[in-house]
């Protein structure tokens, strides 16, 4: 047995066939062109290559992107002037704080400022209570890119058991409560294991979607999961380089061990990444559209 591949790739093209057109719609009856924010403090190359892949996405869908770099030592007050500025921006629909932030700067405090009707990577408590209690808002990214690989790929997962390894306020906690609800991709029986879970395999092998999401290597490998998994692996973990210089990624899961059991597996790359992306932009549409309810 091994895997069918589910390819993040080929869905997020779809998603974005979708997008283009209800941005055509937004502009051809309404004169409004979405626009969105990224806020880049410091030179981390990582965070640079996010922010570009942004913009790159917006200049492909015909969204208005505005690039902001700041300087690594930029005072928190002065950080947060430029935030209400943008809020007060009619031409901005979204805002985007490419994370981590310097050491001196208050990543809490940074993104509260920013208007929750602007919050396009769900990450404001106003959007994340809305979250928990199953209300409209901007769904983080990353979980709602996984949800929508599971529902367009046919997996069903109403009564499946789910175990997602990893509890982060980014990736775990957001998929487990999204997965709970009496929605799409949801009404699940949901399992969150983490670093203090005693026998970790012992849930993983009672999995029929598996969703791993820790920022290590081989957290799960074959002998972990049982067969006919499905397996969405969150991770990019960069292990070193090719001998042409590239990098060579991996995710948290040992592909090669874990494939040969599953029915279907995300790869890395190509898998969640291209979802997140795409995810944030169909938020920032969102916002752009709610703009026209609020008037």
């Amino acid at each position: 047995m091994s895997a069918k591949i589910i390819s993040g790739t080929e869905i997020a093209k779809e998603i974005r066939v979708e997008i283009k057109q209800e941005i055509a719609e937004l502009k051809e009856k309404h004169g409004l062109t979405p626009g969105l924010a990224t806020v880049l403090v410091g030179d981390d190359p990582a965070s640079r290559v996010y922010v570009g892949q942004k913009d790159k996405s917006c200049n492909n869908l015909g969204i208005y992107s505005k690039m902001i770099n700041l300087p690594e030592d930029i005072a928190e007050e002065d950080l947060l002037k430029l935030i209400d500025e943008l809020n007060n921006d009619s031409s901005i629909h979204g805002i985007l704080v490419q994370l981590p932030l310097p050491e001196h700067i208050n990543e809490t405090r940074v993104l509260y400022a920013i208007d929750p009707n602007k919050d396009v990577d769900g990450f404001h408590p106003v959007n994340v209570g809305k979250m928990v209690i199953g209300e409209k808002c901007f769904l983080p990214c990353t979980p709602h890119g996984v949800l929508e690989l599971l529902s367009r790929s046919g997996v069903k997962t109403e009564g499946a058991e789910v175990v997602i390894v990893g509890r982060s306020n980014i990736v775990g906690k957001p998929v487990l409560n999204l997965m709970l609800q009496k929605r799409p991709a949801g009404n699940a029986t949901v399992t969150l294991c983490h670093t203090r879970t005693k026998d970790i395999s012992f849930h993983t092998k009672r999995a029929d979607i598996l969703i791993v999401a820790t920022g290590h290597p081989k957290t799960v490998t074959g002998d972990m999961v049982s067969e006919g998994v499905v397996v969405i692996d969150v991770g990019v973990n960069r292990i070193g380089k090719t001998s042409e210089g590239k990098a060579i990624l991996v995710g948290d899961v040992e592909f090669d061990s874990v494939k040969e059991k599953a029915a279907a597996i995300t790869p890395v790359p190509g898998g969640v990444g291209p979802m997140t992306i795409v995810m944030l932009m169909k938020n920032t549409v969102e916002a752009a559209r709610n703009k026209l309810v609020r008037k």
